[in-house]
């Protein structure tokens, strides 16, 4: 707990402890024994829709705490300084944390000198007062706070109990429309200009690549060196070298690292940026060429081609295994039981993505970050240039596209957030999500990862944020990298007469060709 600027000793009998505090030149005060520490304002992660006095969901010693403004719970207007900012960390089974902007001291007051009947006189019409006193020689007044009341009348818990984020079993595919289960689908990423991509069974997370890398060793060239990756080490490995490409002349910082599986190894592969999700009809996939394969001695390290777009983008489909020269293979085998090197070793292989893990597609909107199941995920395309209106539609409907033949509503994810408009759209996405109902493109500022999760390790939202905010069902803690994902429920993304209105919409616009 940060020390308080005075902290008066005694209070006996007939004496009360109050923490004392400003929000700009007011002095507020809460009973002592309802406060459990006072600590910096923690990192928080922005909850879509809720009340204006949450600001988000924060981390306190690996716990999710909801984090409220108490200026704006009593109706003050932004601080423009908030370097000397604290957060009250109030007592109780369900802990929340209140930014104010200055801490000022622990005292002790006289019962007596705590006036009740004062209290309806100086209350602000946002403020619910259980008295003022006097103190610092009489020269300031403290507003003793009814907090939880404040809190009652801000945040309602959430009626439904909460479950156990993205079951698979929500995300059946919708009676119509083109699905996942119709062919293969593919996580493709660009390496010097050049599309390529790998199954998504092969891939167990795609992550942002580390500042620094511990070099080691290795007669390859292709082998960057190794990174630390969930209790063990990762080795890395250039995908342009393993691809006989030029190197790079420096790093664009789009770089990520798609963690692949030889056999049941991890490894790291480091391509230039992550492109899209593809949903790759069977009949679209082609083996490649007989006699390029035989001008090459059959060794080629692409197996496959899909043709998208009606042949006009064409995706060299690889496999992990086959990027590899046999020795290379061989020595993985081997450092996976060889404690003394690390990588691949016992540790680093039960570390690994388990069969139970969840993934979940990782975008951003602003400075936030969201995640979806990877299982409600059909497909991540590029914002077309095109994207026709649809009249008397709320704001929120972008309009629609033709996605290989289905008409597709698309929605403006930021104005369903209530953000502004994005200033840049070179990197906005689409990404269509299915439910049992529903199947809809939202558009996003971008995609960075795929995460990999135990259930276990993804934290319930607290109960505090509220009906609003039913649509986040868990926080991912990424407390190594400073960053807090919180897992949405797609089937929550809309609300009830949003859903509907989609619904109807559908109806009126299946046979439409934008």
């Amino acid at each position: 707990m940060d020390k308080p600027a005075h902290r008066p000793v005694g209070g006996g009998a007939g004496h009360r402890r109050f923490l004392t505090f400003r929000i700009a030149a007011d002095f507020y005060a809460l009973p002592a024994d309802e406060v459990a520490e006072v600590v910096r304002v923690p990192a928080v992660a922005r909850v879509p829709h809720a009340p204006r006095g949450l600001m988000g969901i924060g981390y306190l010693r690996g716990s999710p705490v909801p984090v409220a403004s108490l200026r704006a719970l009593l109706g003050y207007e932004d601080a423009e300084d908030t370097s000397r900012a604290r957060a009250i960390v109030l007592s109780g089974a369900a802990p929340v944390a209140l930014a104010v902007d200055f801490v000022d001291a622990l005292v002790v007051i006289n019962s007596d000198e705590v006036k009740d009947a004062l209290a309806s006189g100086v209350a602000r019409p946002d403020e619910r007062l259980k008295g003022v006193f006097r103190f610092h020689d009489d020269r300031d007044m403290a507003k003793v706070l009814d907090i939880h009341h404040r809190l009652a009348e801000v945040f309602v818990p959430r009626s439904r109990p909460a479950r156990a984020p993205a079951p698979t079993a929500a995300f059946a595919s919708p009676a119509t429309g083109n699905n996942a289960a119709d062919g293969l689908r593919l996580i493709s990423f660009e390496v010097a200009d050049q599309e390529y991509a790998l199954a998504i069974d092969a891939v167990l997370e795609i992550v942002p690549i580390p500042a620094t890398l511990m070099k080691v060793s290795h007669r390859e060239s292709q082998s960057l060196g190794v990174m630390a990756y969930r209790e063990g080490l990762l080795p890395l490995f250039s995908l342009r070298c393993l691809l006989d490409l030029p190197a790079p002349d420096r790093m664009h910082g789009s770089e990520k690292v798609v963690v692949a599986k030889i056999g049941s190894i991890p490894v790291g592969i480091v391509v230039d940026r992550m492109r899209a999700i593809i949903p790759a009809e069977h009949s679209m996939i082609e083996p490649i060429p007989a006699v390029l394969a035989a001008r090459i001695g059959g060794e080629s390290r692409v197996k496959a081609i899909y043709r998208g777009e009606a042949g006009r983008r064409l995706i060299s489909i690889l496999e992990p295994e086959s990027l590899f020269r046999e020795e290379v293979m061989q020595r993985l085998g081997s450092q996976r039981h060889d404690p003394q090197r690390g990588i691949g070793s016992d540790t680093t292989h039960t570390g690994c993505a388990s069969a139970r893990d969840v993934q979940f597609l990782v975008f951003r909107l602003g400075e936030d970050e969201y995640g979806l199941p990877i299982d409600a995920i059909d497909e991540v395309t590029h914002l077309p240039g095109k994207v026709t209106r649809v009249p008397k539609t709320p704001k929120f409907l972008e309009g629609v596209i033709n996605l290989r033949g289905e008409v597709l509503p698309v929605i403006d994810q930021r104005r369903r957030f209530d953000l502004p408009a994005s200033k840049d759209d070179t990197r906005r996405r689409i990404v269509v999500v299915r439910t049992k109902r529903h199947r809809a493109g939202i558009i996003v500022d971008s995609v960075t990862d795929i995460l990999s999760s135990s259930a276990d390790a993804i934290d319930p939202a607290p109960d505090l944020t509220g009906e609003a905010t039913r649509l986040v069902s868990g926080i991912l803690n990424l407390h190594s990298v400073g960053r807090i994902v919180l897992i949405l429920d797609p089937a929550e993304l809309l609300t009830r007469a949003e859903r509907g209105l989609l619904d109807s919409f559908a109806a009126k616009t299946r046979q439409i060709d934008p």
